[in-house]
């Protein structure tokens, strides 16, 4: 989340906008540093600070499962915080930052900077108001509301603790609906670096909390300290995008103007985008509720392996997702459809060369990378097997969802949200039918297989819509370079398992050799994959490399 007069290459190519735009965030006398410089800086500098805050989020499910392994006390928590998550992704977050952005960046287009700042006042009372009775409501209803989402292998004190553990949780919703809001205000301005830091603090607070708090309960009741964590890391995340509003020259002044028209935009805008952005969170959502009735441990196994799975998805797409937002939104409200056709294309071609081959890792890998991570403590033998399941099939959907991410980004950008939302309600519609289907004869693999299922339908149906919408979006290019990576990422995968597996028979399965094996082994397997994307001269690989150096060049100098 971040400029030099050198030129630098594009992280979108061609579709970069001019260098003479004009600035969202650096005051009025300052000439601002070329966009496509802007573009690849804060796409490499986002990247290392989601990279961390991944990481850390990677380390924080560490501790939990070496504390709660995959116990159905542990399945109780995960479902009690599906539960929030749930509702942050309809109205939180993500989409309200994908409803809001579009129009408040076209009211800074147009110098009408007063109604932009009123607009975002207003929003601010409005959703902290409304969220405010909606958790008030939950709290006290959720003995009656939580038992709805458990399965028949639940006992009465596993419920008795899942609801407990989403009532202190549930006020997160509104805290990450008002820091969604403020996020949603720099990354407009292009301020990406605390909005990306912030989550690292998030996870770091929570895994002192789990350490520090963990010895103040027992039994199951330590979970709380889990839960305490969340909630309490939520407002250090929302407390640290505030500062910065200032010295972005924005001053957040809360009104109630709600019949602004531009107030009612942005939810119309907004009611479509959860359900287009909050995809993966209702397929979530749904593989916990029917891990639940395939045993107490599954919903556990399930989401513990969506971690990892989302660790690439995070540190690549996530990012370049969040910084290319922006500058879609300025050249769809510009009418160049050229530019943000390029812009797009590129940013797709980027996805697949850095997705595809973490894809390969995961499938070549998925034992030896459960084992490493998670088994510590409480964590046995028999849940690596069922984790290492679940991310084997989440493998497959990895290109898909972050290339997703990407493509529903443009149709907001359009303004034209409920084309990605009918096609996100139809392959949800298809998760649903596939993992109902599967989660008896397949267990742990079934819901994931309904997720892999409905990512590639809503690939294919965004593919589709966009290149009529759009009268193109460079397929041909797209596809010629995805045949090149599959074929680097096959040669990935197969030098990475021959790696690990001599090394793993070698070295035996002590903490030091299984860091040995496994990280021998991806080496490995990234050094064949670059040779073969070398040798195939992927274009956007350079791109790539050009990138990451002009990011880090950025923070030694910072």
């Amino acid at each position: 989340m971040a400029h030099s007069s050198d030129p630098a290459p594009a992280v979108t190519g061609s579709a970069e906008a001019t260098a003479d735009s004009q600035p969202l965030g650096p005051s009025p006398g300052t000439q601002p540093p070329p966009a496509h410089r802007r573009i690849a800086v804060n796409t490499a500098i986002f990247s290392v600070a989601t990279g961390l805050s991944r990481i850390a989020g990677l380390v924080r499910e560490v501790v939990a499962s070496a504390y709660f392994g995959t116990q159905g006390r542990f399945s109780a928590f995960t479902i009690a915080f599906q539960i929030p998550n749930l509702v942050r992704s309809l109205v939180a977050d993500s989409a309200l930052q994908a409803a809001f952005v579009p129009v408040f960046s076209e009211l800074l287009e147009q110098r009408r900077r007063r109604e932009a700042f009123v607009l975002a006042g207003t929003l601010f009372m409005v959703i902290g108001a409304g969220l405010g009775a909606v958790t008030a409501l939950f709290i006290l209803l959720a003995p009656v509301i939580v038992p709805l989402f458990v399965g028949s292998t639940f006992s009465g004190p596993l419920i008795s603790l899942t609801t407990g553990l989403s009532q202190v949780m549930f006020p997160v919703v509104m805290l990450l609906a008002l820091n969604g809001l403020v996020t949603g205000v720099l990354n407009a301005y292009d301020h990406f670096t605390i909005p990306a830091i912030a989550p690292l603090m998030w996870n770091l607070v929570i895994i002192a909390a789990l350490i520090w708090l963990r010895p103040l309960f027992h039994g199951g009741e330590q979970l709380y300290a889990y839960a305490i964590g969340i909630l309490a890391g939520t407002v250090v995340q929302f407390a640290m995008a505030l500062p910065v509003l200032s010295r972005i020259d924005f001053r957040l002044r809360p009104s109630f103007n709600w019949r602004d028209p531009r107030v009612r935009r942005v939810f119309l805008l907004m009611f479509p985008v959860t359900i287009g952005l909050g995809i993966i969170n209702f397929d979530i959502f749904l593989n916990d509720t029917l891990g639940s009735l395939i045993s107490d441990q599954a919903p556990r196994a399930i989401d513990a392996a969506f971690r990892i799975y989302m660790l690439p998805q995070g540190i690549f797409s996530v990012a370049l997702a969040t910084v290319l937002f922006p500058a879609l939104s300025r050249a769809a409200t510009r009418g160049d459809l050229e530019r943000l056709r390029a812009t797009m294309a590129n940013g797709v071609r980027q996805i697949v060369l850095l997705l595809v081959p973490a894809a390969a890792v995961t499938v070549a890998l998925s034992t030896p990378i459960v084992r490493l991570i998670y088994e510590h403590g409480n964590f046995d033998v028999h849940s690596t097997d069922r984790v290492s399941l679940a991310l084997f099939w989440f493998s497959f959907s990895l290109p898909f969802a972050g290339v997703n991410l990407l493509l529903t980004r443009t149709f907001f950008s359009l303004q034209r949200p409920w084309l990605p939302t009918t096609l996100a309600g139809a392959s949800l519609v298809l998760n649903g039918a596939v993992s109902i289907a599967l989660y008896q004869p397949f267990g742990i693999a079934g819901p994931v297989i309904g997720t892999v299922s409905a990512s590639a339908a809503m690939c294919a149906g965004q593919v589709w819509v966009l290149r009529r919408r759009l009268g193109g979006i460079e397929g041909g290019r797209i596809l010629v370079t995805l045949i090149e990576i599959l074929i680097a990422a096959e040669a990935l995968a197969m030098v990475a398992a021959l790696t690990w597996k001599g090394l793993d028979a070698l070295l035996g399965r002590s903490l030091g050799a299984q860091v040995l094996s496994v990280g021998s082994a991806l080496v490995a397997g990234v050094v064949a994959y670059a040779a073969v994307v070398v040798a195939l001269r992927v274009e956007e690989a350079d791109q790539i490399r050009r990138l990451l150096g002009s990011g880090l060049r950025r923070l030694r100098a910072s």
